[in-house]
């Protein structure tokens, strides 16, 4: 049957409508996923259209899943980095909501401290057990919206839950029923999407919810989860592990609208980032996230990298802050006592430093030749160089010249007589088997002493 499509506009033939498909044996894709084996990538070269929603957003689960992979936060260190993503998400909520627990009182209490601030921005969402009293904690709290687990592979409704596919559907929709009768707008989380039968179990399964939300009038929103980082987004790509695929699946047999889908993708295979934009650049509205990237084995999509995925698909931070980015990375180091790899984009202690005297060169000419943006004025954090036995003359006046806030005729160049004093001692410490880097403290104190004062340890 052909019918005009409301959006291209064009005849389309009517959606073929997915039943669930009630298997005795689960499907475990043993062709991709062998397990003894790296998992391999299929290619079935079937094509779906880019659909970049009007609307895209961030959304956190820093105080959810960023929590359960290091040592719980404190309820002041919950609210004073709720307190800083707001100000990263800016006044128009480009950081959309955060996700807490509220199984004990301390959870609860973090909850009630972060509301009692007052801030629009990122709304404060729950993440429950599927339970009668649960839906009525989040009810009582305050809270408009919960995240519900609802695993869709076979390995968990199979190996987990020890159900088959109708009953494990069964069990999932008298659970968004409790929601309702409790006024709560769910927020269904598919783990395992990317190993899960997308035709015999997520479609069916998310249509049956869509007819439930549309008879309840309650909104249900749907969260992919590619819990074990299997997603690829290279177009071409076959399911369960096309990003492209899931998400355009969603939307077109499913009826899934851009503003009710979510991505929440892990770092195993070192794809988060990527999937998670992809997943925006297919018709998802929002993306999940951690601060840092922090959470279950190799973490989440890192919040602060989508900061400026997000920048970069459309132009413009939309009054997000960025430099808080700087201030939660030393929160987390300072306050937290967390240690971040120096290397780590945008917050890594290296992130913006260069050890090799030819890149040095360059920052001491133009330091756009080998920064990536002005990160003083987009995450206050200078470029700057770590001196080594590599720096060479360049490197060492770019040192002195970042470190003491010296520029115009203040600033030294790598001609001037005391970098090469201090290079000479340089060279002498790796003559005499040195392999470390120099400290600030140690270069500031011999500096100190070859000036005669002039540069005073800072």
């Amino acid at each position: 049957m052909l019918e005009i499509s409301s959006k291209s506009n064009l005849l389309e033939q009517k959606n073929y409508k997915y039943s669930l498909q009630d298997v005795e044996d689960p499907n475990l894709y043993r062709e991709i996923y062998s397990y003894d084996t790296v998992p391999k990538v299929a290619f079935n070269h079937r094509r779906v259209p880019m659909n970049m929603p009007e609307d895209i957003w961030i959304t956190d689960t820093s105080f959810r899943d960023g929590q359960q992979s290091v040592d719980p936060y404190t309820v002041d260190q919950i609210v004073e980095l709720y307190k800083l993503m707001s100000k990263l998400g800016g006044p128009y909520g480009i950081i959309r909501q955060t996700e807490f627990f509220i199984y004990s009182k301390k959870d609860r209490e973090a909850v009630e401290k972060c509301q009692e601030l007052g801030l629009r921005f990122p709304e404060i969402t729950t993440w429950i057990r599927a339970s009668k009293e649960d839906f009525k904690l989040v009810r009582d709290l305050g809270i408009k919206e919960t995240g519900i687990l609802v695993s869709c592979s076979d390995y968990h409704i199979f190996k987990k839950m020890k159900m088959t596919r109708k009953q494990c559907m069964e069990h999932y929709l008298e659970t968004v029923r409790l929601a309702f009768e409790a006024g709560v707008l769910p927020r269904c989380h598919l783990e395992d999407i990317t190993r899960a039968d997308f035709y015999g179990f997520v479609v069916p399964f998310v249509n049956e919810l869509m007819k439930m939300s549309r008879e309840a009038g309650i909104p249900v929103k749907i969260r992919a989860c590619d819990t074990m980082g299997y997603g690829v987004p290279y177009t071409g790509v076959a399911l369960p592990r096309s990003v492209p695929g899931i998400i355009y699946g969603l939307q077109h047999y499913s009826d899934v609208q851009s503003e009710m889908l979510e991505w929440h993708g892990h770092n195993d295979f070192y794809k988060a980032v990527v999937n998670a934009s992809t997943a925006w650049l297919y018709g998802a509205s929002a993306v999940n996230c951690s601060l840092l990237g922090i959470g279950e084995r190799t973490g989440n999509v890192p919040l602060e990298a989508m900061v400026f995925e997000y920048a970069s698909l459309r132009g413009s931070l939309d009054g997000m802050d960025p430099r808080a980015i700087t201030e939660i990375a030393d929160y987390f180091k300072n306050e937290m006592g967390y240690k971040i790899p120096v290397m780590t984009p945008f917050v890594g202690k290296n992130f913006n430093k260069t050890r090799a005297g030819i890149h040095a060169d360059g920052l001491l000419k133009d330091e756009e030749i080998y920064n990536i943006f002005d990160t003083k004025k987009i995450l206050n954090r200078p470029a700057s160089v770590m001196v080594s036995k590599t720096s060479g003359l360049a490197g060492i006046a770019y040192w002195i010249n970042e470190n003491y806030e010296l520029s115009g005729d203040e600033a030294v160049d790598k001609r001037d007589p005391i970098v090469v004093k201090m290079k000479e001692w340089i060279d002498a410490e790796y003559a005499d088997g040195r392999v470390a880097s120099l400290s600030n403290n140690e270069l500031e104190t011999k500096l100190e002493e070859f000036s005669g004062g002039k540069f005073r340890r800072l």
